[in-house]
């Protein structure tokens, strides 16, 4: 399955909810899971982000609808990107 690179940004919204409960954070996790994306990893991280995921999903389409509908809760920016592993790379240059 493809994997995915999402950055993101919390919003105040999202500060005061993080810091209010902590916790979810993994429920969102579980949320996004019922959309068709599976998180394999989860950093918090200092610099222009908060967060960074490695997701699985189906496709293109399933991490948009994804990214969508999580934003548009205004706790959270995403950027989302296509991940190839580098030995895939070098297979497809060759």
């Amino acid at each position: 399955m493809p994997h995915y690179i999402i950055l993101s940004t919390l919003t105040d919204e999202g500060r005061r909810t993080l810091k209010q409960k902590p916790e979810r954070i993994l429920e969102v996790n579980k949320e996004i899971e019922g959309m068709g994306v599976k998180v394999l990893k989860q950093y918090a991280v200092l610099g222009p982000y908060d967060f960074v995921n490695i997701v699985e999903a189906k496709d293109n389409e399933t991490v948009m609808k994804m990214s969508v509908e999580i934003g548009s809760r205004g706790s959270v920016q995403m950027l989302s990107l296509a991940a190839l592993p580098v030995e895939d790379l070098i297979k497809n240059l060759k």
